[in-house]
């Protein structure tokens, strides 16, 4: 793990659990702010380090006496990308072969790229379209059921054919090689650049999942079962609101405010409108186009 390997183990690999202070903590973050580190960055530094220290403190006999934690730093790294149809059509041709099939499935279902390159080919139900993750394999240890829908099953099934015939060993529904895949940032990158989307994150799928999501119609309570958001405030972070959305959105009120008020005047699919005397000018007698 490069955290751990870069920026933790250099600090504190020789310093002893039970001797660690808040102090040296706080030089650690002094530290790592000074080298341009985003506090996003350093707070998951914090949580690795806290979270060492909840474990070994849960050993029977503990093998530390006292965890500490500093309040982590204020955040200020809410990102509002997504991704639309046009721009998934584009990058699925600009992925490499090895990538295509995980990034179809996270555009479907927004599930978190670890949850899927975890996946075992024993999850997927494909008779009833369906994908279980299981407890303990998710972010909040619970688990929960996907569907399968859309282009998710064509490419599971490509995914399952390339498996069977030069890997059929290899447990992992998104390998390479034979080989699970973990970790590809720069032929996601590449093909970021190349589809014209330089700067999206793979996890930027969540927010678009949420989005396609709640413009489908699906309630809120179902959305966040399938992506596994656990608060709603940190749902309504992802749902983001897109131009044509606004557009259709005011469309859909200019229409039930005619409709309204037309109503209202006596004129359902009219606007009539009194001058100051009391009379009705030619325009204002003329029916609202629709």
């Amino acid at each position: 793990m490069p955290r751990l390997k870069l920026h933790l183990r250099p600090i504190f690999g020789k310093i002893r659990a039970n001797t660690l202070s808040t102090s040296q903590l706080k030089h650690h973050i002094a530290a790592r702010l000074e080298t341009g580190a985003a506090a996003a960055t350093v707070n998951r530094e914090l949580e690795f380090i806290e979270r060492a220290l909840r474990l070994g403190a849960q050993c029977d006999p503990p093998k530390v006496i006292k965890v500490i934690r500093v309040a982590s730093l204020r955040e200020n790294n809410v990102r509002v990308g997504f991704l639309d149809d046009a721009g998934y059509l584009q990058l699925r041709d600009q992925l490499p072969a090895y990538l295509k099939a995980v990034f179809v499935v996270g555009y479907h279902v927004g599930a978190r790229v670890g949850e899927l390159l975890s996946l075992r080919w024993e999850q997927l139900d494909f008779g009833n379209n369906q994908i279980i993750l299981n407890p303990g394999t998710t972010k909040n240890e619970k688990g929960r059921t996907l569907p399968i829908y859309g282009e998710m099953k064509e490419w599971l099934l490509i995914q399952q054919t390339e498996r069977d015939g030069k890997h059929p060993t290899c447990p992992f529904v998104f390998g390479h090689d034979g080989r699970r895949i973990t970790e590809f940032r720069k032929a996601w990158a590449s093909a970021c650049e190349r589809a014209g989307l330089k700067g999206l994150l793979f996890h930027d799928l969540r927010r678009s999942a949420v989005r396609n999501m709640r413009m489908a119609g699906v309630p809120e309570n179902v959305a966040m079962q399938i992506t596994g958001h656990k608060t709603r405030s940190i749902f309504d972070r992802y749902s983001i609101v897109g131009g044509q959305e606004i557009q259709d959105a005011a469309d859909k009120l200019d229409k039930r405010f005619k409709t309204s008020l037309g109503t209202i005047l006596g004129t359902p699919h009219a606007r009539e409108a009194t001058r100051s005397d009391g009379k009705k000018s030619d325009d204002d007698a003329k029916p609202l186009e629709e």
